[in-house]
């Protein structure tokens, strides 16, 4: 059956808390360390001795929540006063004045590294030289993404070394089981009740990568708040502007 993808406004913001592990621990065990020593580095005095946060590359497929977690450190640095640099494929395409390395960045976030275009890897690699050996302050914590091992992207041999050069997590996605759970979760966060019915119907007929549908569970809520409805499959089509008929 093909699954649709919905257009229904924005996600719930990332954060650690709203991150289930479920096997890879290790990785946000390792980017909240890491980003705790990023928070001490830029608070000490410029007398003090730099040691640079180790490098961090996530890599999985689809749906494993690299992003979520990219954003969650990036969020959570600013949240502390620190800004970030991010980079991703596409973000600075007609931007001939785009800004480069900036040394007060805490930390810099590249999402989607494989994806890259040659100019991007090229801005990619001169961000993490700089990064890691900057001309004045402190060294700046690197953390990347993409979807296999750092050895093999196809991608320019300097930034691909650079990628594998730190603590590397394959990021494993959630079963269905555990994506209904999450799901339940968020319900009840927002006071509603999912039942097991309704949330296995979603994860059946609709995009089940988490981003999707937790804002699907959004416009539910919106929509059953209004209307002072539990939400059931009937709600659910009401509120997709479908007929009994267009879904199983």
């Amino acid at each position: 059956m093909q699954q649709l993808v919905l257009d229904i406004g924005m996600a719930p913001e990332p954060s650690f808390e709203r991150y289930l592990p479920c096997g890879n621990e290790g990785a946000l065990q390792a980017l909240q360390e890491g980003m705790a020593s990023a928070i001490n580095l830029h608070a000490q005095s410029e007398q003090a001795a730099y040691t640079a946060p180790i490098p961090v590359y996530l890599w999985g497929g689809p749906g494993t929540g690299k992003t979520h977690l990219l954003t969650s450190v990036a969020l959570a640095l600013q949240s502390h006063g620190l800004s970030v640099g991010w980079l991703q494929p596409g973000i600075y395409a007609g931007k001939p004045n785009a800004r480069e390395f900036n040394p007060q960045w805490s930390a810099v976030l590249i999402d989607d590294a494989d994806q890259l275009s040659k100019a991007e890897q090229q801005r990619a690699f001169n961000w993490f030289i700089n990064a890691t050996y900057p001309s004045d302050g402190p060294p700046c914590w690197v953390i990347a993404t993409g979807s296999a091992p750092a050895i093999d992207l196809a991608m320019r041999d300097d930034l691909r070394s650079r990628l594998g050069s730190g603590l590397s997590f394959e990021l494993h996605p959630l079963s269905d089981v555990q994506r209904q759970a999450v799901l339940q979760l968020q319900a009840r966060e927002r006071g509603l009740h999912l039942s097991d019915e309704v949330a296995q119907y979603l994860l059946g007929r609709f995009a089940r990568d988490l981003s999707s549908l937790s804002e699907l569970l959004a416009r539910l809520d919106v929509h059953a708040l209004r209307t002072q409805r539990a939400i059931t499959i009937p709600l659910l089509r009401e509120v997709l502007h479908d007929s009994p008929a267009s879904l199983p």
